[in-house]
């Protein structure tokens, strides 16, 4: 949520933040909205102060013994008209605030213009397009058949499409993967580990942005009124809503592994074949709470946690800069990676790392006092990884030329020792 006062002060600068997006708002009825609520504000404090004259004139006529009623009645002319001027700004600060809830975050300075994904820039490249061990790699399926490494067929049997059943050495290299990214956030980037709830409450939902404008894609359990979660940054970002927190302890810094839960609403035949759009997927997050002089500096740190774990796998991978009209609802600045993946020949993304600045603090109310002035913190957070779009990547590009898949050297202690996965003797 941006802060209220850009409406009446700097209108100007949302009307061009949201021009840079492409986003569509109706800009001119929130100006309009909130200028009705500051008129009837003011007569509100002339009403109150009526009021409080009037009541204070009745003490000092019964204190004297002389009639009150005429200033009497005037307190309750007054009280009816207090009252009916609060239910219409109440009502106008109801229509304010769900209006407020679909206005995107500004982009950053620093974000590049530009309309959509073909206008991201690319800032990094790290490694080489791996070499095949054979004319053409494998696609990943079936690599992932000849070695029994996972189970779409039976997945959508018991579920439906996009959820997928891991088997075998499959759902070992999968957990391999998870444990690996949760021990190396910890041990070396300074992460605290958290394994948060997979559903959360509505109010929740609307503190991350996930709410009011993207419930179409959200699973909802409709007795409780309980949502799964699309990502762990929902429930530790909402950790700590509602709180003042302590700057001398900025940044505080999460890991959290989690099942997300993506309904994917309007996407269906894009990117549906294998492990490129699921329903339910794994992943580890990063969230980061800090001081608003200091987050973008948290985010370049970030970015580097996730790019970390893509060079220990030793996958090929690039670094996008968002443009505007490319940026997620909520993010200020992001970074999209990207792996290769040989045999879709194509870049997949793997993790998004954001800085949304106060747009999140303020509606989860997230607060610290620096200076001895009290103001939003800061949030960020990034995927550090998602697992499927990496173990596609893995089954391209570290296939052997027996038709095995080699096992990358920081996964292989979580595998048991076993370097190699190798196919069925026949």
């Amino acid at each position: 949520m941006l802060d209220p006062r850009l409406y009446r002060e700097e209108v100007d600068k949302i009307r061009h933040g949201l021009e840079r997006r492409g986003a569509k708002v109706d800009l001119d009825a929130m100006v309009n909205i909130d200028i009705e609520k500051r008129k009837i504000n003011v007569r509100l404090d002339q009403l109150k102060s009526e009021r409080n004259t009037a009541t204070e004139n009745i003490a000092k006529l019964k204190r004297t013994g002389q009639d009150a009623q005429a200033d009497i009645e005037k307190t309750r002319t007054l009280g009816d008209e207090i009252k009916a001027q609060q239910e219409k700004f109440d009502d106008l600060e109801s229509r304010f605030k769900a209006l407020a809830l679909l206005v995107p975050n500004l982009p950053h300075a620093s974000v590049p213009d530009g309309r959509s994904s073909a206008d991201n820039k690319v800032v990094k490249e790290w490694g080489q397009k791996p070499a095949a061990a054979s004319a053409k790699p494998k696609h990943h399926l079936d690599v992932g058949k000849e070695l029994s490494l996972f189970d779409f067929e039976r997945g959508a049997k018991i579920t439906g499409s996009g959820f997928p059943i891991y088997t075998g050495l499959g759902a070992r290299l999968e957990r391999a993967m998870l444990n690996f990214f949760l021990d190396f956030h910890v041990a070396n980037h300074g992460f605290t580990e958290v394994s948060p709830p997979y559903v959360v409450n509505r109010a929740s939902m609307i503190g991350t942005g996930q709410l009011p404008k993207f419930e179409e894609d959200m699973y909802h359990c409709d007795a409780d009124d309980l949502y799964l979660i699309p990502t762990a940054e929902v429930p530790v970002t909402n950790m700590h809503g509602n709180e003042v927190l302590d700057a001398a302890t900025l940044p505080i810094s999460y890991a959290a592994y989690s099942a997300c839960f993506r309904r994917e609403a309007g996407s269906w035949g894009k990117d549906t074949r294998g492990f490129l759009r699921l329903h339910q997927f794994n992943k580890v997050e990063m969230v980061m709470f800090s001081d608003p002089a200091k987050s973008y500096e948290a985010h370049e740190y970030l970015r580097a946690c996730a790019e970390t774990l893509l060079q220990k796998l030793g996958l090929h991978y690039r670094v996008l800069e968002l443009c505007a009209g490319d940026l997620g609802f909520g993010a200020a600045k992001c970074y999209d990676l990207e792996v290769f993946a040989p045999a879709e020949e194509r870049w997949l993304e793997v993790s998004s790392v954001s800085n949304f600045e106060d747009f999140q603090a303020r509606r989860a109310n997230i607060r610290t006092k620096i200076d001895g002035k009290m103001q939003f913190i800061h949030t960020l957070n990034g995927s550090g990884l998602a697992t499927p779009r990496v173990l596609v990547a893995l089954l391209e590009s570290h296939q052997t030329a027996e038709g095995g898949l080699r096992i990358p050297e920081v996964l292989q202690p979580y595998m048991g020792g076993l370097t190699e996965i190798k196919p069925k003797k026949k």
